[in-house]
């Protein structure tokens, strides 16, 4: 069995984990080049379709570089000596570095070779179920009904069937949200990086309320180097590209997501009193759901549509929230920075409302989406 209750010394270790995700970043930099060269002589390259926004043939297989600095960050987790609690008291970071292989193995797979929708869902599936085969699943799931006067809600305990399900299906959820909105240059990557920096945070925050409790070292460890394998692709991918992340790259990305989420939320049980107490609990994965809320929806509406004409839910089409943005006027940037503020508002608002007033931090989020909508409808106010 292994223990989880023990702690560690008294302090965060901020510094080692910004250490820890700056390495992966470089090593993301500087790896990105020489995956676009081997791109470009494997074959693995994005030539145009009517559906897409680019004009040239686009190297792909980013994710590749962004594994390899994962990688490289969870090696130098791994010596340094607070850190590697996070692999002496769990398996979470071995099941996502092996995951994370498989997944990027079938991204090149698909990169290369256009699998079929059904192929690359078994894939996902299968990377899924490693981490739960490695223990990341959820054990505990707060529901809004059940407590008594003195509480909000109840908690549910999950047996391993329940729990594994849950995790797979919220970590194939994620993966194919963030394949989605792979559509314009820098969106995936700059997504990625604010949600994986959020659920960093409020991990730390976790780390910090549990006195360092080493069960809670892994879902930090995994939000820092993933927020670093996007930091270093982003001046890659950045419109105008010189190369895509691919499938290998996005999938990474949710399988990550739901990784750093599941390790923080799915696992602890303590007593719900309270409206608060619950957010607490399950921040990391509102985090989440907060960050990819719009990708998410722009999923669900795509195979509501595509379900509608009688075509695969998982045929491509060109109205996704980023051409719709594009249609009304905005440039290619301008649509990626706007849906980076839209992101960063709701994550780190949902961090922001288990460390702050939840009052002051409504006003200030609604705000932000106030002056966020404006920018959104500013031409087609003009053209009007």
């Amino acid at each position: 069995m292994i223990p989880t209750g023990d702690l560690a010394p008294a302090g965060l270790p901020v510094r080692e984990y910004l250490l820890v995700g700056l390495v992966t970043a470089v090593l993301t930099f500087l790896l990105t080049g020489l995956v676009r060269l081997f791109a470009i002589r494997f074959g693995a390259v994005a030539y145009p379709r009517q559906r897409d926004v680019h004009v040239v043939p686009m190297p792909r297989l980013g994710g590749l570089a962004m594994y390899l600095g994962v990688c490289g960050g969870m090696l130098l987790a791994h010596q340094l000596p607070v850190l590697r609690r996070a692999f002496d008291y769990s398996f979470d970071p071995t099941a996502v570095l092996i995951g994370g292989g498989i997944i990027v193995f079938i991204g090149i797979l698909d990169d290369r070779f256009e699998l079929d929708s059904l192929t690359k869902l078994a894939g996902q599936t299968t990377c899924a179920g490693i981490l739960v085969l490695y223990g990341i699943q959820w054990s505990v799931l707060w529901v809004p009904w059940g407590g008594d006067e003195n509480a909000f809600g109840s908690v549910l305990i999950l047996d391993q069937n329940q729990g594994g399900l849950l995790a797979i299906l919220l970590a194939v959820t994620l993966i194919n949200a963030i394949n989605f909105i792979d559509g314009l240059d820098g969106l995936a990557a700059g997504v990625g990086m604010i949600a994986a920096a959020a659920t960093a945070v409020f991990a730390l925050h976790l780390l910090d309320l549990s006195g360092g409790d080493v069960g809670t070292y892994s879902p930090a460890l995994i939000a820092a180097t993933l927020a670093g394998a996007c930091l270093g692709f982003l001046p890659h991918n950045f419109q105008p590209a010189r190369l895509f992340m691919g499938d290998s790259g996005s999938m990474l990305i949710g399988l990550m997501l739901a990784a750093a989420s599941t390790t923080a939320s799915g696992r602890a049980n303590p007593p719900i009193w309270g409206l608060s107490d619950a957010i607490a609990l399950f921040s990391p994965l509102l985090i989440v759901a907060a960050v990819l809320f719009i990708p998410v929806l722009d999923l669900l509406l795509a195979i509501i549509r595509r379900t509608r004409r009688g075509v695969s839910p998982f045929s491509a089409d060109k109205m996704h929230l980023h051409h719709r943005l594009l249609e009304i006027g905005h440039s290619q940037r301008r649509a990626v920075l706007l849906i980076y503020l839209w992101a960063g508002l709701l994550a780190f608002g949902a961090v922001a409302v288990t460390v702050y007033d939840i009052s002051a931090v409504i006003w200030v989020v609604g705000i932000g989406v106030l002056i966020a909508v404006i920018i959104s409808a500013i031409p087609r106010l003009r053209s009007r």
